[in-house]
C-alpha cells in the first residue's frame, strides 16, 4: 500500500496496526482520522472492548451504528466503514462508566467479524488512498476551502477560530477530515464520506454536502432577514401612528386620517341601522380609531363592525302574493302533497289581506325523500323570497345558534345571523333542516336556544351573543323539517304548526318519476337528443322490486343507473356502426331490461298464502318505508303452561299477546271454548322474517285471532287482514299509519280489512285510489272480528261494513 501525498500518517504507524481489532460501536457520532475526541463508554460489550485494547496495542476500530436508538446492536447494525484510532487516555467514572480519549489514525473497513462473544472484534483492512493528480487536487482543495469559509461565515455555530485552525493545516487529507468533522449533518451524510476510499471522491462528496448546506443556510438567512424587516416596519409604523394620535389629541382634531376609517364610517351610514344599533356601531368605531392596529383588540373591533354592516337591517324583497302563481309553482315542483300546498296558499291569502303576519312557522314531518327540503325551496321561489337552508343535524352546542361572545378568540355569530347575512334581506325563507336531530351535552341545549327563534312573540327581539343587540326575525318565514315528530322537544312542537308528509303511494311515485325524475335524469345523462322513453311498467317494477322507501331517493338512484347503462349501449352502438347516430331514433327502456341492468330483484312483494291454515292470521304493519302485511303464526302443544313469542319482537307486542290470551281465557264461553282450554298447553307465537325488529300495539287484534284460531281449530279466511290495539275488556283502539296499511293490503290482494271503529273518521282523508277493491270493516270489539275472520259464531256481534 502506498502512502498518500501530503498525508500525515507515517508508514511505521500503519505497519504497527494489528489486522484484528476490537470494535467500538458509536451511537450518535462519526469520528474521522486526525480527530482527538472523548468517547463515553457505558455498554458492557464496549467496556470490555476498550479494556482489551488498553491491555494490548491500544488500537481500536470506531464504527457508527446505523440506528442510534438500538441499545444492543448486532453485527448488521454497525457500518463496515470507520476509523482506526488509538486510545491515549482513560478515565473510569464512579458510576461504572468509562471515558476514553481517542486519536483517529486512519480509515479502515471491516472485512470479517471474529466469533468472539465478549465484545465485537473483526479483521480490519487499513485504507491508504493512492496519490492523485496534483493539479486536480489543488483545484478541489481550493473549491472546498472557499465553500467551508462561506459555510463557517453563515453558520453561527462554527467559531471564527475554526477557520484560522483550518488555514494552518497543510496536508490535503487532514484538511478534508477537518471540514467533514465541522459540518452539522446527520450520521448517514457523514458516513457517506467514509464510504468513499479515493481522496478525490471524498473531497467531491464534501463539496457536494457544503454546497447543499450553504444554499439552505442562505434561504434561512433570507427568511430571517425578511421577518426582522417586517417586525421593524411594524414597530416603526406603530411609533409613527402613536405620535400622530398624540399630536391630534394636542390639536383637538377628531377627524381620522386613514381613508380606511373614512370608508368604514360611510358604510355604517349606508347600512340604515336602527338608531340604537347605529349608536352602538359608532361607539365601537370610535374605540377602533383609538386602538393601535397591532393590538388584537383592533381585529376584534373591526370584525364586529363588519358584521354589523353586512347583516341586513332594512333591505327586503317584495313578496309575490298572486295565489294562482304560487299554486302553479308548487304544482310544477311537486306532485301530490296537497295538505302542505293548501297551507301555503292559505298563508299567502292572509298576507294579501294583512300584508304582514306573525306565526308563519311550519314544520314538515315525514320520512326521508318525500320532498320536505325541496318543498321549502319551492315556497321561497313561489313568493319571490331569498332561500337559506340551515342543517341542524348533529348540532349540540348552544353557541352554534346564538353565537359566541366576543371575549373568545375566533368568536362569530350563530347560524341564524350568518344565514341572515347570506340572504341579504330581512324577509327570507329559512329552512331549519333536521330539527329532530339536535342533541345536547355539557356545552348547552341548542333546542332551548331555538325556542326564542321560533316563537313569534319573542323573535322580533332575538339576541345573538356576538352582536349583543336585538335583531328582528319577525319577517322571516321559518320552515322546519323532521323525520320523527316525537324526537322534537315538546316546547318546540308547541311553537310550530306540524304538517305530516306521509310516504308516497305507488301511483304517486309513478307520476313523480314520469313528471320529474325521468326527464331530469334523461337531461343529466345527455339522452334528451335520442328520444329515450321509459315504460310505466319499468318504473312500477323498480318501485316494487328494487326499492323499499317512503320517498323517491332510491327510485331516482335506480332510474339513474338504468339510464347510465342505456347511455353506454347508445355509445357502444355508435362505435359499432362507426357513424353518428340519428337523433330522431327512439330508444325504449323496457321491463325486460330491468333485471339485465339492475340485477336480481332485491325485494319481493309479500303475497297471500294460497291456502288458509289454523293459527295463521294476516295483520297489517306500518314501517318507516311504508305499509306491509304481517303474518302471525300460533301453535299449541302439550307441555308446561307458558307462552313464548319469537321473531325479534319488542316488549309492547309481547304485552299485546299476553292481553290477547287473557281476553280469551276470560271470555271462553262467548267464544265456545272449553273452560280449561289452556291447561297443560304450551303456546308458541312466531312472526316470520325474524331478522326484522317488530313492535307496537296495533297487532293486538291479529294476535288475538291467531290464538283463537289455534285453540278452536278453525281456519281463517285467507283474504282477510286486520289491525288494531286491544284491551282486556275486548275494546279495539285506534292505530296509526292507516293510509300505508290499506295500500299494503290492496297491493297484496287482500279483499277485507278490519280496522278500529275509532279510525273510521280517517277514511275520509284517504284517497279513493287506495280504497278501491277493498271491503273496509270498522270494528269496536274483539268479538266483532270473529264473523269476518271465521264465519258466524254464537253471540258474535256484527257491524255494518263500508265498501269503497
Amino acid at each position: 500500500m502506498s502512502k498518500k501525498k501530503n498525508s500525515n500518517v507515517e508508514s511505521s504507524v500503519v505497519q504497527d496496526i494489528p489486522s484484528v481489532l476490537p470494535i467500538l460501536p458509536l451511537r450518535d457520532n462519526v469520528i474521522y482520522p486526525y480527530m482527538i475526541f472523548p468517547v463515553l463508554v457505558g455498554r458492557e460489550q464496549s467496556i470490555r472492548a476498550a479494556n482489551y485494547a488498553l491491555d494490548s496495542t491500544k488500537f481500536i476500530f470506531l464504527a457508527a451504528q446505523k440506528k442510534a436508538n438500538i441499545e444492543e446492536p448486532n453485527v448488521s447494525d454497525i457500518y463496515e466503514e470507520g476509523t482506526i484510532a488509538k486510545i491515549i487516555q482513560i478515565l473510569k467514572l464512579p458510576n461504572g462508566l468509562m471515558k476514553i480519549l481517542v486519536d483517529g489514525i486512519i480509515q479502515g473497513r471491516i472485512k470479517k467479524f471474529t466469533p468472539k462473544k465478549e465484545f465485537f472484534e473483526a479483521e480490519v483492512e487499513v485504507i491508504v488512498p493512492e496519490s492523485e493528480d496534483p493539479r486536480e487536487m489543488n483545484a478541489l482543495v481550493r473549491q472546498m476551502t472557499s465553500l467551508f469559509k462561506e459555510y463557517a461565515k453563515i453558520n453561527r455555530t462554527i467559531p471564527s477560530e475554526a477557520v484560522s485552525a483550518f488555514e494552518n493545516i497543510d496536508e490535503t487529507d487532514r484538511k478534508l477530515f477537518y471540514v467533514a468533522a465541522n459540518i452539522n449533518q446527520s450520521i448517514e451524510v457523514k458516513q457517506s464520506i467514509l464510504k468513499r476510499f479515493s481522496l478525490k471522491d471524498q473531497i467531491y462528496e464534501v463539496i457536494k454536502i457544503l454546497n447543499s448546506e450553504v444554499d439552505i443556510l442562505k434561504i434561512e438567512k433570507e427568511i430571517e432577514n425578511k421577518v426582522q424587516e417586517n417586525i421593524t416596519k411594524t414597530q416603526r409604523k406603530f411609533i409613527i401612528q402613536e405620535q400622530i394620535r398624540i399630536l391630534q389629541d394636542e390639536l383637538g382634531e377628531d377627524e381620522e386620517i386613514s381613508p380606511e376609517f373614512v370608508k368604514l364610517r360611510e358604510n355604517i351610514k349606508k347600512a340604515k341601522m336602527p338608531k340604537n344599533v347605529e349608536e352602538k356601531a359608532v361607539e365601537e368605531f370610535n374605540k377602533l380609531k383609538k386602538t393601535p392596529p397591532s393590538s388584537p383588540e383592533s381585529t376584534v373591533l373591526r370584525n364586529y363592525l363588519d358584521w354589523l354592516i353586512d347583516v341586513p337591517w332594512s333591505k327586503k324583497t317584495k313578496d309575490n302574493l298572486d295565489i294562482n302563481n304560487v299554486r302553479k309553482i308548487l304544482d310544477e315542483d311537486h306532485y301530490g302533497l296537497e295538505k302542505p300546498k293548501e297551507r301555503i296558499v292559505e298563508h299567502i291569502a292572509v298576507l294579501n289581506l294583512v300584508k304582514q303576519m306573525r306565526g308563519q312557522i311550519l314544520c314538515f314531518v315525514g320520512p326521508p325523500g318525500v320532498g320536505k327540503t325541496s318543498l321549502g325551496k319551492s315556497i321561497a321561489r313561489a313568493v319571490d323570497r331569498k332561500f337559506v337552508r340551515i342543517s341542524l343535524g348533529g348540532v349540540r352546542d348552544e353557541a352554534e345558534i346564538r353565537g359566541h361572545r366576543r371575549t373568545y378568540i375566533g368568536s362569530m355569530p350563530g347560524k341564524i345571523i350568518q344565514s341572515m347575512k347570506r340572504a341579504g334581506t330581512i324577509n327570507p325563507v329559512i329552512l331549519l333542516d333536521e330539527i329532530d336531530k339536535m342533541s345536547m351535552d355539557f356545552r348547552g341545549d341548542p333546542s332551548s336556544a331555538m325556542l326564542e327563534v321560533l316563537d313569534p312573540e319573542q323573535n322580533h327581539t332575538f339576541n345573538d351573543h356576538y352582536l349583543d343587540i336585538d335583531y328582528d326575525l319577525s319577517q322571516v318565514m321559518f320552515i322546519t323539517t323532521a323525520n320523527v315528530r316525537y324526537n322534537i322537544p315538546l316546547p318546540l312542537q308547541d311553537r310550530m304548526e306540524i304538517i305530516e308528509l306521509p310516504g308516497y303511494l305507488e301511483h304517486e311515485k309513478i307520476q313523480i318519476a314520469k313528471r320529474h325524475i325521468v326527464p331530469k335524469q334523461i337531461t343529466a345523462h345527455g339522452l334528451d337528443k335520442f328520444n329515450v322513453r321509459v315504460d310505466d311498467k319499468v318504473i312500477q317494477k323498480i318501485i316494487n322490486e328494487y326499492t323499499r322507501e317512503a320517498g323517491v331517493r332510491n327510485l331516482e338512484r335506480e332510474l339513474s343507473s338504468m339510464l347510465r347503462k342505456t347511455a353506454r349501449d347508445i355509445v357502444l352502438q355508435k362505435a359499432k356502426n362507426g357513424k353518428q347516430l340519428k337523433q330522431r331514433k327512439s330508444f325504449k327502456v323496457t321491463e325486460a331490461k330491468v333485471e339485465k341492468f339492475l340485477g336480481v330483484p332485491r325485494y319481493r312483494s309479500k303475497e297471500l298464502r294460497k291456502e288458509s291454515s289454523i293459527g295463521s292470521i294476516t295483520g297489517l304493519a306500518w314501517t318507516s318505508v311504508g305499509g306491509e302485511i304481517l303474518q302471525v303464526d300460533a301453535t299449541i302443544m302439550s307441555g308446561p303452561e307458558k307462552m313464548s313469542i319469537t321473531g325479534q319482537v319488542g316488549n309492547v307486542m309481547k304485552e299485546s299477546a299476553q292481553a290477547a290470551l287473557s281476553y280469551l281465557r276470560s271470555h271462553y264461553k262467548e267464544l265456545s271454548l272449553t273452560a280449561n282450554f289452556h291447561k297443560g298447553k304450551e303456546i308458541h307465537i312466531h312472526l316470520p322474517e325474524g331478522a326484522i325488529p317488530k313492535d307496537g300495539p296495533s297487532a293486538g287484534i291479529t294476535l288475538a285471532m291467531a290464538l283463537y284460531s289455534a285453540f278452536s281449530c278453525k281456519a281463517p279466511k285467507k283474504d282477510v287482514a286486520m289491525t288494531g290495539e286491544i284491551t282486556l275488556r275486548g275494546n279495539v283502539l285506534a292505530i296509526g299509519g292507516l293510509n300505508e296499511k290499506l295500500l299494503a293490503a290492496r297491493r297484496s290482494g287482500i279483499k277485507t280489512v278490519l280496522i278500529p271503529k275509532a279510525n273510521e273518521k280517517d277514511l275520509v282523508e284517504i284517497k279513493k285510489e287506495v280504497k278501491e277493491d277493498l271491503k273496509i270493516v270498522p270494528i269496536d270489539k274483539i268479538m266483532d272480528a270473529v264473523p269476518y275472520v271465521f264465519g258466524t259464531v254464537k253471540n258474535a256481534r256484527t257491524k255494518s261494513t263500508i265498501k269503497k
